[in-house]
């Protein structure tokens, strides 16, 4: 059975909302019991693409509020506070407890209580006379987004500056690893299985494989694990593979403009947490929800927008033609969407009729959602010349280089600053070598545009620094080298990787290359030299790149950023091969271009690199 995330994170939910008592096979406790619902704002954002308004009342939810919120006493009904162990949160928790503003408290966190935060809230409870109000306190495992059944975020903002800073200490670095661990552990643990793990020897993903690899065997070590259920997975081929990548893999893909329908609506719209606000026709804002229940996305969304704007077309002429034929059965007037109002005929085709109508009705709805979101698409697309941008990023990227009046005419033309800045980086990624009075020309045109050039200078002083790497002799090698990883940690190679790491003749993803050969588990000079760590094997073995495989799951975890482009490369990967696998996909958090570009700016700025002040990214 192939692994679910949404699903198994939904039914974990489930039972959460249900005091954590087992639930029946259509998901709701035997027995109905009313209950308040507390979050903080990250536990809202789990929750979000998960559970609906309507879900929460079948639980027996009827009130949910934010812990930091004020909230009036309800004394006869049980809260079940479902929060970040904080000490923050702890606090307001002693404090509801104290002013018993419920009858008993369900206390649910999403990843381990720190011991530390465990005696704060006993001693809190004791100190105010309520600790027999807290009936229990569970660790759910549960930090992590899940936005579609195989595509998952941390939701750990700005991790790629804060691996990459130059400033950064040892101890920081080891907890933003030590963060991402934690989180990826929720996800084998909600999934209940002990998987494989390979990555590239050096930088962020090696770090975080070999922290995850102690912290999985020292949890196994326990008699009653969070994986005992899992624990029939013994041969290799049957479980799962965790292949780790850090985003300097493949630099490219977090910064260029696609022009497939998913990457097109966040990037461009803002799709956020599967919900999108878009200007509507008669001027206000509508609210969309974008996810498996909308049957055109799920079948459309990783097709090039002109394909999607083709199929509206396709559907719309096909709802017209199905309300011709209702209408002509029932002896309406042909042309004439049926409402309703215009039945007439013989009681078969009136009971037919009656019960097509609300199919109809919920595909006009879809269909003129998706309208209204590829009309404001349009309207971008044309005014920002996107469409130009993507076709000329991959034809920079597949030839290793542009026509230095191409570029220039771009940087000159239609585009925001920031479309602008990302066309420019890419050209940067994409040329093997610096051209030194070309780049020049570039930075120019951008500082013409009034664009912050920081994201540009330090993707520049990458390129530069590993020229020197490349001439320098053995002597001064090393010294450039103590410093380069300093600062950028396996970035400096990685970035220039162009077009050899970037996409292949079939247009393939380097990093959906080298997923299909480490599910493949055969001898391959792509992956060959890659790091391997098996929890549930001897110690010694790991960090060996012994061959196991076939794979036919895989879990693929990138570190400081990932997007909708990777996403969607995997799961073609996923559709064409036989026999049929399976791949997850998760990151430290779900970017644009242009967010990942802020991060960019930012470690510009913090190098002192040139460029006007840039604020931290927001999202």
């Amino acid at each position: 059975m192939a692994l679910n995330l949404r699903q198994r994170q939904t039914e974990c939910i489930a039972r959460m909302l249900n005091l954590n008592q087992p639930v029946n096979a259509t998901g709701m406790a035997n027995e109905e019991v009313y209950k308040m619902l507390i979050y903080d704002k990250y536990c809202q954002n789990i929750l979000s693409p998960l559970i609906h308004v309507q879900d929460l009342r079948k639980h027996g939810v009827t009130l949910y509020y934010l812990i930091d919120k004020e909230r009036n006493p309800v004394p006869d009904v049980p809260a079940v506070y479902f929060v970040q162990p904080t000490h923050a949160n702890i606090q307001r928790i002693i404090a509801d407890t104290s002013n018993l503003l419920y009858d008993s408290f369900h206390l649910n966190f999403s990843s381990v209580i720190p011991r530390p935060l465990l005696e704060e809230l006993a001693s809190g409870a004791v100190n105010s006379d309520s600790i027999h109000r807290i009936s229990k306190v569970h660790d759910q495992y549960l930090e992590f987004v899940t936005l579609e059944d195989n595509l998952f975020s941390l939701a750990q903002k700005s991790s790629y500056v804060q691996l990459n800073d130059p400033s950064a200490g040892d101890r920081e670095i080891e907890g933003i690893i030590e963060k991402i661990v934690s989180g990826l552990f929720c996800v084998l643990a909600t999934l209940a299985v002990v998987p494989i793990i390979r990555c590239p020897c050096g930088g962020p993903a090696e770090m975080v494989a070999s922290a995850l690899d102690q912290r999985l065997r020292d949890h196994l070590l326990s008699k009653n694990n969070l994986f005992t259920e899992g624990g029939n997975f013994v041969s290799s081929f049957q479980r799962p593979i965790l292949c780790l990548f850090d985003r300097n893999f493949e630099l490219a893909v977090g910064i260029q403009h696609d022009f497939r329908y998913q990457p097109l609506v966040h990037d461009v719209l803002g799709l956020r947490l599967n919900r999108l606000d878009i200007q509507g026709e008669k001027g206000g804002m509508k609210s969309y929800e974008l996810d498996s229940s909308d049957p055109f996305w799920a079948a459309n969304w990783s097709l090039a927008f002109p394909e999607v704007a083709g199929e509206i077309e396709s559907q719309l002429a096909k709802y017209k033609k199905d309300v011709d034929e209702v209408n002509r059965r029932t002896g309406g007037t042909d042309g004439t969407e049926f409402d309703g109002t215009d039945v007439i005929g013989n009681t078969k085709h009136l009971m037919s009729a009656v019960n097509s109508l609300p199919e109809l009705t919920a595909r006009k709805q879809v269909i003129d959602k998706h309208t209204n979101i590829a009309t404001v698409l349009l309207g971008e697309i044309k005014e920002r010349s996107l469409d130009a941008f993507a076709n000329k990023e991959y034809d920079m990227m597949a030839r290793g280089g542009i026509d230095q009046k191409e570029l220039l005419a771009a940087l000159k033309g239609k585009g925001t600053k920031m479309d602008k800045l990302r066309f420019a980086i890419m050209y940067l990624i994409s040329s093997e070598t610096i051209n030194q009075a070309e780049v020049e020309l570039v930075e120019a045109a951008l500082r013409e545009c009034e664009v912050d050039t920081r994201a540009f200078q330090y993707v520049k002083k990458i390129k530069s620094l590993n020229v020197s790497l490349a001439s320098a002799n053995s002597a001064s090698r090393s010294n450039i080298v103590d410093w380069a990883e300093k600062l950028y940690g396996q970035s400096i190679s990685a970035v220039t990787a162009g077009v050899k790491n970037f996409l292949s003749s079939d247009r393939q993803l380097a990093l959906t290359r080298t997923v299909e050969a480490l599910m493949e588990g055969k001898p391959n000079p792509e992956v060959d030299s890659y790091l391997m760590f098996d929890p549930r094997a001897p110690k010694p073995s790991s960090g060996s790149n012994h061959l196991k495989g076939p794979f036919k799951e895989a879990i693929v975890f990138m570190v400081g950023g990932g997007n909708y482009v990777e996403y969607g490369s995997l799961q073609e990967l996923v559709q064409r091969q036989q026999p049929v696998r399976h791949v997850i996909y998760g990151t430290t958090e779900i970017l644009t271009g242009g967010e990942f570009v802020e991060q960019l700016a930012l470690l510009g700025q913090k190098m002192g690199l040139g460029g006007a002040p840039v604020a931290a990214p927001t999202q």
